[in-house]
Parts: structure tokens; C-alpha cells; sequence
């Protein structure tokens, strides 16, 4: 039986990426979203571009789950690097997927919603899927912390670490994406490149130049993972 893979990135150059993947496709709207539905290899993709943060990640994953009913879903895109063994271009594994920008009090622990796990993990077939991905890719499996920020500077850093010293990269959708895919069940796992190194010098020019210059070769990682599912 064709399993189906529900993809969501947050922006527009990243949904151009995974776009540019898929064959056969064709659009389909379904209430506020359009999504795009293709193949690749023998999987059928549903790709949407929820937008940016953790409101528009959670209603777009939502609405992917109830219409199309997928297999599994991927959290997809770039993500900023905040561990020293990691450059732009290498690649994030979700093992663990986590928030830290949320505090419920102090009967849970930082980054915890009340009554749900304060770590939500990536699906373990998915992630060792990735893992042994054959490629030139630096590729680590590992924590993602994600919150409705746009980390740019070494004190943001700093907090982060601060709660989730095992953190390797921050990004502002994972966390939704993977608490909807909990409550629902569904299998899941956040795949992202490195694009920036929040708290060096010129960061923002860094994050514009991977853009300009790697996000092509960097993406075909990407597709040899979705391939592979």
C-alpha cells in the first residue's frame, strides 16, 4: 500500500525546495490551507506551507492530519545552529523535540504544557531512517528547542542552553508540529538544515548567504530521506 507522507515547511523558499521534489503534483485546498500533492519514489507527499511559529505550525499540521490522513509527518526547512559541533549545512535530527519559550508554573518542569511530556520524541524508526542516510552530510540526531522567536543574539542563546544545555538547534514550529502529532498519534520526526549560527558576528548576513549560495545542495539531503520513507 503507497504511504503517505505529510511534509510542512514554515516558509516559502523552504516549500520552493521541497516543491521542486515532487512529481505529478497537483494543489488541493482544504479550509484556509492549499496543499500540494505529489510523489516521490513510491511514497505519495502531501507538502503544505503552514507559515511561521507555532499557531500557524499546529493549525496546518492539524488540518493535514484530519484531510489526508498521513503515515507520518516531517517537520522540515532550516533551523539555527546552537551547538559547537555543528556548521551550516549539517543536518538536525530530532530525537527529541522540545519548547523553550513556555512555562506553565512551577508544578511543571521549564518548557512543559501541563499534562504532556516536557520532550516529545522524534519517531525512533524515522530517526534511525535518518541517521543512516548515505551522504557527505554531517548529520546529528539530537534535541531541537523551538519557541515563537527568531533567535539572533548570544544572551537568547544563552537562556536556551541555560534550560536545555543538550540543545543542538532552535527553530519556531517543531515543537507544534511534534505536540499535535503526539496527541494524534501520528509518527513523526523534524529533519533540519542549518542555515545560521545564532550569536556570531554578522549572524543575519550568515543566514542570507545560505540562501544565496547553499540551499540547493543542501536540500538534496532532504529528498534522500523523504525518498527513503
Amino acid at each position: 500500500m503507497q504511504k503517505t507522507i505529510g511534509v510542512l515547511t514554515a516558509m516559502s523558499v523552504e516549500y520552493r525546495q521541497v516543491a521542486a521534489m515532487l512529481q505529478d503534483a497537483e494543489t488541493v485546498k482544504s479550509g484556509p490551507q492549499e496543499f500540494l500533492v505529489g510523489s516521490l519514489g513510491e511514497s505519495k507527499v502531501v507538502l503544505l506551507q503552514c507559515g511561521i511559529g507555532k499557531t500557524n505550525a499546529a493549525t496546518g499540521v492539524t488540518n493535514l492530519i484530519m484531510t489526508f490522513h498521513p503515515d507520518c509527518v516531517i517537520s522540515t526547512g532550516v533551523a539555527g545552529g546552537i551547538d559547537t559541533r555543528l556548521d551550516v549545512m549539517d543536518v538536525v535530527i530530532g530525537k527529541e523535540v522540545c519548547y523553550h519559550d513556555v512555562y506553565c508554573g512551577d508544578n511543571c518542569d521549564p518548557g512543559q504544557v501541563q499534562g504532556l511530556p516536557r520532550l516529545f520524541k522524534g519517531d525512533e524508526r524515522l530517526v534511525e531512517l535518518a541517521s543512516t542516510l548515505k551522504t557527505d552530510v554531517h548529520i546529528v540526531s539530537g534535541l531541537i528547542c523551538s519557541g515563537d522567536q527568531f533567535i539572533t543574539n548570544r544572551d537568547e542563546l544563552d537562556v536556551i542552553k541555560g534550560k536545555y544545555p543538550q540543545g543542538l538547534a532552535v527553530d519556531m514550529e517543531s515543537g507544534a508540529i511534534a505536540q499535535v502529532c503526539h496527541l494524534w498519534s501520528i509518527p513523526f520526526l523534524s529533519f533540519r538544515i542549518i542555515s545560521d549560527t545564532p550569536g556570531v558576528k554578522a549572524h543575519f548576513k550568515q543566514y542570507l548567504n545560505f540562501w544565496d549560495t547553499m540551499a540547493d545542495k543542501s536540500f538534496a539531503v532532504t529528498k534522500e530521506f523523504l525518498s527513503k520513507i
